[in-house]
């Protein structure tokens, strides 16, 4: 299941006073904005952005479980760029019940691909797996 989309862009940079919102050298706002402004073209409605201590996250209107994604600088790569999705598992339990999450996932993946790449401002996008994510840590 595609969850994390990394890629390089100039064309967010830090908000001023932002720093002050999340932590100290973590951004990720006007990105932030950015998806709040194009993502109900592809289906999904944005509920908030809020601001936590490692980006920003955009949460999303869904009923049958929480959907968000969660942005912000990634210092990787130069002007590098992390988006991840949750819930980044394909089944989740609620109540005594399995919700499979893959197909809204799915979705929501390709609308943020297709919102990133045709916007013409960013560069090197490369998708990976929550089961990739200790690889890239350790």
């Amino acid at each position: 299941m595609r969850t994390h989309l990394e890629f390089a862009s100039t064309a967010f940079p830090a908000a001023p006073g932002e720093d002050q919102e999340i932590n100290p050298g973590r951004f990720g706002k006007r990105l932030a904005e950015f998806l709040r402004d194009e993502l109900p073209r592809h289906g999904f409605t944005v509920k908030r952005l809020v601001a936590e201590d490692w980006g920003w996250m955009v949460d999303l209107e869904h009923d049958a479980f929480p959907l968000w994604i969660g942005c912000g600088n990634y210092e990787e790569f130069e002007h590098g760029f992390l988006c991840f999705i949750e819930p980044s598992k394909p089944v989740i339990r609620k109540w005594l019940s399995k919700i499979d999450t893959a197909p809204t996932v799915e979705k929501l993946a390709t609308g943020l691909e297709t919102v990133l790449r045709d916007s013409g401002k960013v560069s090197r996008l490369r998708w990976w797996t929550e089961d990739d994510v200790p690889k890239r840590r350790s």
